[in-house]
């Protein structure tokens, strides 16, 4: 019994480090992760250009708000054309809900007429501990020099109504816009909202 606490608290303890360990301002975490098409892509390789890292799980009803009103693929479309680049990231388990194939994924995004750079799996959840990631969505801005920008939610609405959009104040597209300019974003970290991800 003391063994199964100890190591329960040691599990809590790694989980708080790795969301803790992000600094705005310094370097992003470095990953590779494989999208839906079989392309590997490592973070490193979009320096020169801001990264937004989006967490989703096309079952969660705080996604489907923003997909479903087109709020998330304005801003995945408004993102690429100043020069970012967009990534999705799908870390739901094998078995938890959100998980999909490539197929699936690939499927989903013609569905909802999304526009992300690239759909990347994560089933392992590593990137997803990496960043600390805890809901869908979860979004970080990496900036052009690969540091961390903006981490946090997408607007200030913690809400599943669609009509919520337009009176939220957009964080992720402030911040995306400020960077761009080689700005700090002046609203850089926010408290994310939506449903936990299903590591």
């Amino acid at each position: 019994m003391l063994i199964r606490i100890a190591l329960t608290t040691l599990l809590l303890a790694l989980t708080t480090t790795a969301g803790a360990a992000l600094k705005i301002g310094e370097p992003a975490p470095e990953f590779t992760g494989i999208d839906t098409h079989g392309n590997s892509h490592t973070l490193s390789d979009f320096r020169g250009k801001p990264v937004i890292l989006e967490w989703t799980n096309h079952e969660c009803p705080y996604v489907r708000k923003h997909y479903k009103s087109g709020n998330m693929q304005k801003q995945q479309q408004a993102a690429t054309d100043k020069g970012a680049v967009w990534l999705s990231i799908i870390s739901s388990a094998p078995g938890k809900q959100g998980h999909v194939t490539p197929t699936q994924a690939n499927e989903l995004t013609a569905e909802r007429k999304a526009a992300p750079g690239a759909v990347i799996l994560d089933e392992t959840g590593k990137i997803g501990r990496l960043y600390g990631a805890k809901t869908t969505p979860h979004i970080f801005i990496i900036d052009a020099d690969g540091k961390l920008a903006y981490m946090g939610g997408i607007d200030s609405i913690p809400s599943t109504n669609p009509a919520d959009i337009e009176k939220a104040t957009q964080y992720v597209s402030a911040a995306l816009d400020q960077v761009v300019k080689g700005e700090p974003a002046a609203t850089s970290v926010t408290r994310p909202y939506g449903c936990s991800v299903k590591y």
